[in-house]
């Protein structure tokens, strides 16, 4: 089983990038579910050079029957790339506020727009920061990109396609467990998970620092949900950002093809006549 080596970058690495003749273009994504948007932070300082998209409203389409996250039209979503500095066949850093949510989601569309040449900053900001490397507020020297997209690059799920997962591969489910069994539901009108779906939250697999363990980690708490060779593989939460974090995961633990349920749960649930799960299913699918 092969794990890639090119999702994470450390800010050693990214330092030295950023310093050679030919740096790699760096997005600031920081995001937050409530509270002050993230372009309030990258205005009291970011990485030198990084460029700020805003995951709301560049980075995803708007919110409605496709869930609260839904695709990106993929013209509006060229524009705004471009607008970046992204090049095609170019490097791409992206790092949000130290969780690791929006940059990974910033890193599974990207890599679903066709861009491959992504990687996450490993720790975000606080470890950029905390390393004591330079932070400014100096707004950065553009040159417009030429990045076509071309959606695609990764698996998606609608909602057939995750129910189907649910039921003969492994669908997991990221929310915390309390929302996945229907107890509460803080922010989607109906509480419960997907039929078939199996429960792992994502305290579970990436620390508290936003950063992912090693391989073999993921790999062995993933398996203890039923992940393994030759079985498919999705996640879903909320809508879609947390579990593209999940799908970064599984890209480290070797599972490439995971797929994202892009609208998640806020899309799910505009159905009514798609089910809805309460309570713990007794085993994880594929078990």
């Amino acid at each position: 089983m092969s794990v890639p080596g090119d999702l994470l970058v450390d800010v050693t690495g990214l330092a030295a990038e950023l310093a050679s003749a030919e740096p790699p273009v760096v997005l600031d994504v920081r995001w937050r579910l409530v509270g002050p948007p993230g372009r309030t932070d990258y205005l009291a300082g970011h990485l030198p050079g990084a460029v700020f998209v805003d995951l709301d409203t560049e980075l995803s389409g708007p919110p409605g029957e496709g869930g609260r996250h839904p695709l990106p039209d993929p013209a509006a979503l060229q524009r705004v790339l471009r607008a970046a500095g992204v090049r095609a066949g170019w490097p791409v850093v992206v790092y949000d506020g130290g969780d690791g949510m929006a940059a990974a989601r910033a890193w599974w569309t990207l890599r679903w727009a066709g861009h491959a040449e992504v990687r996450v900053l490993d720790g975000g900001f606080p470890a950029w920061a905390g390393a004591g490397l330079t932070v400014t507020t100096e707004p950065p020297a553009l040159t417009p990109g030429n990045v076509t997209v071309r959606p695609g690059g990764m698996p998606v799920l609608d909602a057939g396609s995750a129910a189907e997962m649910a039921a003969d591969g492994v669908l997991v489910d990221v929310r915390t467990a309390a929302r996945y069994r229907g107890e509460t539901e803080p922010v989607d009108p109906v509480a419960g998970h997907i039929p078939g779906a199996v429960n792992v939250p994502a305290t579970e697999y990436v620390g508290v620092d936003g950063r992912l363990p090693a391989a073999e980690a993921l790999r062995a708490r993933f398996a203890e949900a039923g992940v393994r060779p030759g079985v498919r593989v999705g996640a879903y939460c909320g809508s879609g950002v947390t579990a593209a974090q999940a799908v970064l995961a599984l890209h480290r633990a070797g599972y490439p093809e995971a797929a994202l349920y892009v609208g998640s749960w806020s899309h799910w649930i505009t159905d009514p006549e798609r089910p809805v799960a309460l309570g713990t299913d007794p085993a994880p699918a594929g078990s």
